[in-house]
C-alpha cells in the first residue's frame, strides 16, 4: 500500500504541512491555532503512524513553527511521543525546529519540548533577514 503525501496549504491559524513519504519527511510552517486543533492534526498523526508502520526508512521532521495555541501544544505533544516511541523502539528519528531568533517565545517553546524527548532534536535559528 503506498503511504499518500499531505499538502495542506497554510490559512491564517493553520500551519502549511507537507509530507513526502518517498524522502521521509514531514514539514510543518507557520502559526497554529486553528478552530479544532484535533481535527487539524489527525491526518498528520495517521501519517506519522502509517509511514512508522510500513516502512524502516528514517523519519526526518522539520518544523518552522512560529506560534502554537494550547491546543495545538496538546496536538504537537501528541506528536512527539509518537517519534519518540518510534526512536526508543530502534527508528531513526530526528527532529529540527527552526526559530526566528527575533521570536524568544519560539525558541522557548521548542526548548521546552526537547527537555522531554530523548529522540535527536536540533533547534536551529533561521539566518536573519536582511
Amino acid at each position: 500500500m503506498t503511504l499518500e503525501n499531505l499538502s495542506v496549504d497554510a490559512t491564517v491559524s493553520s500551519p502549511r504541512v507537507r509530507s513526502d513519504a518517498e524522502g521521509g519527511l514531514l514539514e510543518l510552517a507557520g502559526e497554529s491555532y486553528p478552530e479544532n486543533s484535533f481535527e487539524f492534526f489527525q491526518p498528520i498523526l495517521t501519517w506519522v503512524a502509517d509511514f512508522l508502520a510500513q516502512d524502516e526508512r528514517p523519519l526526518r521532521v522539520e518544523l518552522r513553527l512560529t506560534y502554537l495555541n494550547t491546543s495545538s501544544i496538546k496536538c504537537m505533544m501528541d506528536l512527539l511521543d509518537a517519534l519518540e516511541e518510534a526512536h526508543l523502539s530502534g527508528r531513526a528519528v530526528s527532529l529540527t525546529w527552526y526559530y526566528d531568533p527575533e521570536n524568544d517565545r519560539a525558541l522557548d517553546l521548542a526548548e521546552e519540548f526537547r527537555e522531554d524527548l530523548g529522540l535527536p532534536f536540533e533547534i536551529v535559528p533561521l539566518p536573519m533577514e536582511g
